[in-house]
């Protein structure tokens, strides 16, 4: 089952990430977390990725696909896998069909036209979002980065979303509603694609 989970910071990704992880035995990359466990620990990755973050701003591409390159590459994550928060724009998006092309030929699987089986969009209020920004209490969740961050990923959702959408794969997730909800409609959703993906076969 391979997942990709849209949405700003705040919308429940990641919590319901780690559910389905966890449901489905195959590896959450989280790419917030990932960029704060580097800093945290100053790699060369965290202190590449360090200002872009601290400022609200956006990572450049090529720093994000690299380090997507290794995760998506690493032996857990071949039975599949849930990539939250990227790619955040349309360009991104296309560096990781090439990315995903690339994997499937160097394992000799080109017999699935499909790289991925779904495509979550979070979506929650702006004035529900702050409070829940806010309450986190993080290094880079100040107003002006919350609001910037909230900015930059509205300013490229809309061509990004509607990428998703013309290949079919898009489910648009209202964030606003309690966590047990927006998990039982995850995992229905996910399994239904997973029954109809095996009675393809």
């Amino acid at each position: 089952m391979r997942l990709i989970f849209l949405g700003v910071p705040g919308a429940g990704k990641s919590t319901q990430g780690a559910a389905l992880s966890s449901q489905w035995q195959i590896p959450h990359i989280s790419i917030d977390d990932i960029c704060r466990q580097a800093i945290a620990k100053e790699t060369s990755f965290g202190l590449k990725v360090k200002p872009y973050i601290e400022r609200g701003d956006v990572v450049p591409d090529d720093f994000l696909l690299n380090i997507i390159r290794q995760h998506l590459n690493h032996a857990s994550a071949q039975q599949g896998w849930i990539l939250d928060g990227f790619p955040g724009n349309l360009s991104q998006a296309k560096l990781l069909d090439q990315l995903l092309l690339e994997i499937q030929a160097k394992n000799h699987n080109t017999s699935s036209k499909q790289l991925y089986d779904q495509v979550f969009s979070f979506y929650v209020p702006i004035d529900v979002l702050l409070p829940r920004l806010l309450q986190q209490s993080r290094l880079d969740d100040t107003h002006d980065n919350i609001y910037k961050r909230i900015e930059i990923y509205h300013e490229h959702s809309a061509s990004l979303i509607q990428y998703y959408r013309q290949q079919n794969c898009l489910t648009m997730i209202n964030g606003d509603r309690s966590v047990e909800i927006v998990t039982q409609f995850l995992q229905d959703s996910v399994a239904k694609s997973y029954l109809t993906a095996n009675k393809k076969i």
